[in-house]
């Protein structure tokens, strides 16, 4: 790392997030030559309590800020100048004093079905044994197949490849835009519809984050935003904002830009602790995408999205 960078990038040091940090590199390298010099960039890897525990399931160890809050941390005492984020891993309101500077275009927002003993979910055989972290893609896998069991799975994306081919699970369920950055596509079994599996609140999107007042960042920062990704996951985080989300409740959430991007269609979708799911969908004008949403998350508020189950 060069003692003196222009800019100081933190994240974690898992494969794709350093991917992800590659794929912001070369970008702002591209915008600002400056910074594509040996002495321009420099990447500064920072653990997060997400990957300290590995052990634990994600909703035992806390809510949202497991793979972030450290990061942001270094950010704001000045031991970084911007921070890259999976946007699925950002809490809905930042530490003060940052401010999320840009979204890059999203990747497809889809999960992938990985497996060796069947071409789809729809395929596998009774008591097959799927692996994820994720409460929200379990809830979905045994709502569509309560026929199947669902087991815990962590680590990184090479990890739990790993584990499916020694047969430790019979499949694993990933986000399609993490394969295709490290360069895994291949690995893809099959493609899930979001009518079949709805997405992650800002999946497949990366999230660049800095100090607030710092205007050399932000004017570096300022022109690799995509602003119809932004909007987009604006409009789903304002969904999860309003749901309190955190990773004890399986929540999904993804808003498209359809025709010119003059128009918004958002699905939510909430998995009550009776395993139901609550689900939800608005169109309206792209104008309105934040507020829609918000209303979205309003409404499975007032149908007990969120309630507790009472028992017998």
């Amino acid at each position: 790392m060069h003692t003196n960078p222009l800019l100081r990038i933190g994240t974690r040091e898992s494969p794709l997030a350093l991917a992800q940090t590659r794929e912001v590199r070369e970008r702002l390298g591209r915008l600002h030559p400056a910074l594509a010099t040996p002495e321009g960039m420099a990447e500064v890897g920072i653990k997060t309590k997400g990957d300290l525990f590995l052990d634990q399931p994600l909703a035992e160890i806390g809510g949202k800020g497991l793979f972030t809050k450290e990061i942001d941390e270094a950010l704001r005492h000045g031991a970084i100048d911007i921070a890259v984020h999976s946007m699925k891993d950002v809490q809905t309101i930042l530490p003060e004093g940052l401010v999320l500077a840009a979204i890059l275009e999203r990747e497809d927002p889809r999960d992938a079905f990985v497996s060796h003993r069947a071409p789809s979910l729809a395929e596998l055989p009774g008591g097959a044994v799927v692996g994820t972290a994720s409460l929200r893609r379990g809830a979905q896998v045994l709502h569509m197949r309560p026929d199947l069991k669902v087991v815990p799975l962590r680590g990184n994306v090479q990890t739990r490849l790993r584990k499916l081919a020694e047969g430790a699970v019979d499949a694993i369920v990933l986000a399609v835009a993490g394969l295709r950055r490290l360069g895994l596509a291949e690995r893809i079994t099959a493609l899930m519809p979001v009518e079949e599996m709805l997405p992650a609140v800002a999946q497949g999107a990366i999230g660049v984050v800095c100090r607030a007042n710092d205007n050399r960042a932000q004017d570096y920062l300022r022109h690799l935003d995509h602003a119809p990704t932004a909007l987009c996951v604006g409009a789903e985080r304002a969904f999860l904002a309003v749901l309190d989300g955190n990773c004890r409740t399986p929540i999904a959430g993804l808003a498209e830009l359809t025709g010119d991007w003059t128009t918004v269609r958002f699905r939510g979708l909430v998995v009550g602790s009776g395993a139901v799911p609550f689900c939800i969908e608005r169109r309206g004008p792209a104008a309105r995408a934040v507020p829609l949403a918000r209303e979205a998350g309003e409404v499975l508020l007032r149908q007990g999205a969120l309630l507790p189950v009472r028992g017998d």
